[in-house]
This record gives C-alpha cells, sequence and structure tokens, in this order.
C-alpha cells in the first residue's frame, strides 16, 4: 500500500479470502484522494474487523448474519477511544464495501412497514407523471409533493378524502393561506399546484380540470433592464478567478461556461466528462426540462477545462466538475458558482451591477454584447436555448437605437393645434 503504517496492515493480517476485498477497498479510497493519515484510521479500522475474522476462523460465506454483527461489536470494543467517533465510520465505511462487494451480509432486521395510504399511492403516482410527462427534476418533483402534501393537508386534513369535493374557492383560499390573505407575488404556489390539478384530471381523480381556477400571481411590470457586464470587466473577473491551484482552475473554467457559452448554473455542473467531444470541438448542454442541445466548444473554454483536468480534477467521477475535497464528488448544487463569482468580484474590487450576485449576471452579458454586435433576436434566444421567444425579447430594450426606429414622435403644442384645426375643417 503507498501509504506507511506502524503496524501490519489490513489486508496483510486479513484471511486469504478476505484479502482482495480489504485491498480493492483501500486502493479505491486511494483513488478518491484521501491523505495518507486519513488511509491509516481506514486500514486501522479496517485492521480490527480482520483480526475478528481470522481469531473466529470464519471462513468465505460465513460472515453473515450474527456472525458478522458479533464480529463488529468485538471491532467496536477493541478500539482505541483516540478519535472514536471517526474509527466507527470508517468500520462502517469498510462492511458496508464488503456487503455491496457480497463477501458479508447484514442480518435481516424484520421491520414492520406500514401498508401505504391512497395519498402515499397517489403521491408515488404523482412523481411518476411529473418525471415522465412532464421531464422535471428530482428538485422541483420534491417540491410539487410538498404542495401535495399541504394542500391536502388543508382540504381534508389526516386523511385523504373526496377529490371530487374539491371546489375552486379551496384552491384559492390555500394560496391566499399561503401569502396572509393578500394576493401572493410569489409564483411557486400557483404553479405546483397547477401541475398537481392537471394530474388529478388527466389520471381521471378528478372529472374537472380545476387548474384553470387557480389564480395567477399578481406581478408588477418589469420596468428594469436585464443586468449586465461590459466585456472588459467580464474579462477582468474571469481572470481575477484564475489561480494556480485546483480549486482556481476548476472555478476558472466554471466561470468561463457561464460567460463563453451563457449556460445557466445547474448546466455547469451537470456536464459530464463524456459530453465533450475534443475530436469535433463540441460540448453536449444538459439544459431545462431534459432538452440537451450539442454548441460549438469555444478555444479558450476548451483550455480552460484541459488545465483543470490535467492539474486539478480527482476522483473518480464522471462529472466534470467536482469538490476538492475527498471523495470528489459532484456538486448537489449550483451554489459554488454564485460563491466563485462573488470571490471573483471581491478580488478585483468592481461594484456588482445589483445587490445579489448570481451567475445568471454573466449570461445576461453575453447576450447583451451579441445584441450590441448586431446579432438577431432569434440568433441570442439560439445560443441561450430559450424555448419561447418571450424569453429574449427583454433584450430588446438595450438596443436604444432600434427602438428609436420605431417609436412615433412626441407630439407637441403646435402639432396638436395644427391636427385639432384639420378635425375642425373636416
Amino acid at each position: 500500500m503507498p501509504f506507511a503504517v506502524k503496524k501490519p496492515t489490513a489486508v496483510e493480517i486479513a484471511p486469504y479470502w478476505l484479502k482482495p476485498y480489504c485491498t480493492q477497498f483501500l486502493e479505491s479510497l486511494i483513488d478518491e484522494g484521501y491523505a495518507p493519515a486519513t488511509m491509516r484510521t481506514y486500514d486501522a479500522a479496517a485492521r480490527l474487523l480482520c483480526e475478528e475474522v481470522s481469531r473466529r476462523g470464519l471462513r468465505k460465506g460465513e460472515l453473515v448474519g450474527r456472525m458478522l454483527s458479533l464480529a463488529h461489536a468485538a471491532a467496536l470494543k477493541a478500539m482505541h477511544p483516540n478519535k472514536y467517533d471517526q474509527k466507527r465510520f470508517c468500520l462502517e465505511r469498510f462492511m458496508t464495501a464488503l456487503v455491496t462487494a457480497g463477501a458479508a451480509e447484514r442480518a435481516n432486521e424484520k421491520k414492520k412497514q406500514k401498508a401505504p395510504t391512497p395519498l402515499d399511492r397517489m403521491k408515488a403516482e404523482y412523481a411518476n407523471y411529473l418525471r415522465a410527462q412532464r421531464g422535471l427534476t428530482d428538485a422541483t418533483i420534491y417540491q410539487c409533493v410538498r404542495f401535495l402534501d399541504r394542500f391536502m393537508m388543508f382540504r381534508f386534513g389526516e386523511k385523504l378524502g373526496d377529490l371530487e369535493e374539491i371546489k375552486p374557492q379551496d384552491i384559492v383560499d390555500f394560496v391566499l393561506k399561503l401569502r396572509g390573505g393578500t394576493a401572493p407575488r410569489d409564483k411557486t404556489a400557483p404553479s405546483h399546484l397547477r401541475n398537481l390539478f392537471r394530474f388529478l384530471f388527466w389520471s381521471g381523480k378528478t372529472k374537472r380540470d380545476l387548474a384553470a381556477s387557480i389564480p395567477r400571481s399578481r406581478q408588477p411590470a418589469r420596468s428594469t433592464l436585464p443586468r449586465y457586464l461590459k466585456p472588459e470587466e467580464v474579462e477582468k473577473l474571469l481572470d481575477a478567478s484564475w489561480e494556480p491551484t485546483a480549486v482556481g482552475r476548476r472555478n476558472y473554467a466554471m466561470l468561463m461556461a457561464l460567460a463563453r457559452l451563457g449556460l445557466r448554473a445547474p448546466e455547469v455542473i451537470a456536464i459530464q466528462l463524456d459530453d465533450i467531444d475534443w475530436r469535433n470541438g463540441t460540448i453536449l448542454v444538459r439544459g431545462k426540462g431534459k432538452h440537451y442541445d450539442r454548441m460549438p466548444l469555444p478555444d479558450d473554454l476548451g483550455n480552460a477545462i484541459v488545465d483543470y483536468i490535467k492539474n486539478g480534477r480527482r476522483g473518480r467521477s464522471r462529472t466534470l466538475f467536482v469538490s476538492n475535497t475527498p471523495p470528489h464528488k459532484p456538486f448537489v448544487d449550483a451554489q459554488i458558482l454564485n460563491t466563485a463569482l462573488t470571490q471573483a468580484f471581491a478580488n478585483t474590487g468592481l461594484r456588482p451591477p445589483q445587490k445579489y450576485v448570481g451567475s445568471h449576471l454573466l449570461r445576461h452579458s453575453l447576450a447583451t454584447e451579441m445584441l450590441r454586435k448586431g446579432a438577431s433576436l432569434d440568433e441570442i434566444g439560439d445560443v441561450l436555448r430559450h424555448r419561447s421567444r418571450m424569453s429574449t425579447t427583454i433584450y430588446a430594450r438595450h438596443d436604444v437605437d432600434g427602438l428609436r426606429s420605431i417609436a412615433p414622435p412626441w407630439p407637441n403644442e403646435k402639432r396638436a393645434l395644427h391636427a385639432a384645426k384639420k378635425e375642425e375643417r373636416a
């Protein structure tokens, strides 16, 4: 093993049949990038279990049920109190690895499982509908199912009642209750409730489609332009994000993907190693609603990704951008991009154009620069992968010269009098 230990390693003390599994477990931890000190802790924990297996003379196929529990308990008892919790965690991971590999089998814990209620069955069916019919992500499905729970509790209480008894006023009362009796501006609740009642009508659980009765959120007219950065400011931020470290190379490549391709933050952390076609210079973008698009890979972005893969990236995950701490897992959410952008602003001293620094700022900056260079709204929509042209029209407000060409002249007093006299003559 490539890490130093004073006592015999777990592999040396393990029975012959257990040696391959022990070796595979420890080598997988090394590949995941664990430090030598952490590896010694894992080795010590695994050695305790291997000692018990040897002492009891257990052969292959006998580390099951009660024998596994007894060996586990004896290993815990033999642990030194120093860093006990850490060693116990390492031992649990070793046992899980043995069970997964088929070298051990836990005791069958017979737990009384409650029979699924009608509400449980409906939630499972609803989740499958959202995933298969709507193509929503697991995070969005979770929120939709939560609103199903909350509405059914509001309308029926603990037990699910007759869905045909739901009236439009029940939905209105629920939405108003969420906002304390005032008209809501948050579109989340009405949107999730529409999904719910479309599902109930689609599945035949209700005879009426109550989705049309859900009130729309009162939204103020958008009076502000999309916030953006000038090209030189974008380049300054990108330069400030790069550092000769694994984190610096990773953050630089992620922000480059935002700035050059106009990706959304979740699309950046979803990139897989296999999504990049180096021979043809393209990259697959995993967009919203499971819409995949293949886009050209700019040279500077490709160079940044190569630099990160060669000099910073570690771990076995097929996701491109991963955590810098072992076991180098993919990111659960895209908050890392907002953090990297905020740090870049702090390094440069630039003042953000808005109070909240979000990754969409670079997306807006790319669209605005394309518009200023003469790109049409359709071209911008293609780059940003908008599914509706209305999403792209917000950038038309930046084309001041184009808006002046279609704006009617402002009426003045002389023109108004002239028009009035002309009407009188007629």
